[in-house]
């Protein structure tokens, strides 16, 4: 790869491509990795079997204050300390339903960009439905996805397991991501497509990037064992 991860993005400097191939996700993905790594952050590359695509995956907990909607009102949810959630918002009421997602980050060639897929489950292990998702959402989000349909939440089969997954759709990817790489090439400056996408869709679905993915990398760290093949 020449010039770092610079070259990926951009093709020219007349024409600049803000669009990836497969070789660069994997990229972006091994570099992600790497960084989980060291902070202990929960990335992992799963590899399909019989296959040679694969997948990001994470896990995490999520505390949805009661307020945030009806979800909380229906049977079967448990109420816990509200302790979990780390985001901006304040509630007014100290109960809040944990909720576990799954994540995962898959390769689309159709818009040539990552995609975030999450499914998310209450800890009696009830998967919750397209318009109980949408009451996980923090209010501040939610209203901006319902107005842009195309950008918003919807349910569908996991590419690769053939499994219901949720997905925020990618057909406005380009559009965004065009101004934050076009302002790191002015910048002279490398980026990772993947992590800067992410930080980006990553919050819409309490998905957050820790700020110390942007910090350098310690050279002693070793691609080996997270390399996705």
């Amino acid at each position: 790869m020449k010039d770092g991860l610079r070259e990926n993005f951009f093709t020219s400097r007349r024409r600049p491509a803000f669009v990836l191939d497969e070789e660069q996700f994997r990229r972006c993905c091994q570099l992600l990795l790497q960084r989980s790594d060291q902070l202990g952050d929960g990335w992992s590359w799963e590899a399909v079997q019989g296959s040679e695509e694969g997948y990001l995956r994470k896990t995490a907990l999520r505390s949805v204050p009661s307020d945030w909607g009806p979800l909380h009102d229906q049977e079967g949810f448990s109420f816990h300390p509200q302790t979990l959630y780390d985001g901006s918002y304040t509630g007014t009421n100290s109960s809040s339903l944990v909720v576990q997602y799954e994540y995962h980050i898959l390769f689309s060639c159709s818009y040539g960009a990552p995609v975030l897929y999450f499914r998310a489950f209450t800890l009696e292990g009830k998967s919750l439905a397209l318009e109980e998702m949408w009451s996980t959402i923090h209010p501040n989000y939610r209203l901006r996805l319902q107005n842009f349909p195309l950008n918003a939440i919807s349910q569908q089969e996991h590419p690769l397991l053939g499994q219901p997954f949720f997905f925020l759709h990618p057909c406005r990817t380009e559009e965004f991501m065009g101004l934050v790489l076009q302002a790191a090439q002015d910048q002279g400056r490398p980026v990772n497509y993947v992590l800067s996408w992410l930080s980006v869709v990553g919050p819409v679905v309490g998905l957050d990037v820790p700020l110390q993915y942007c910090t350098p990398l310690h050279s002693a760290v070793s691609l080996n064992s997270t390399k996705p093949d």
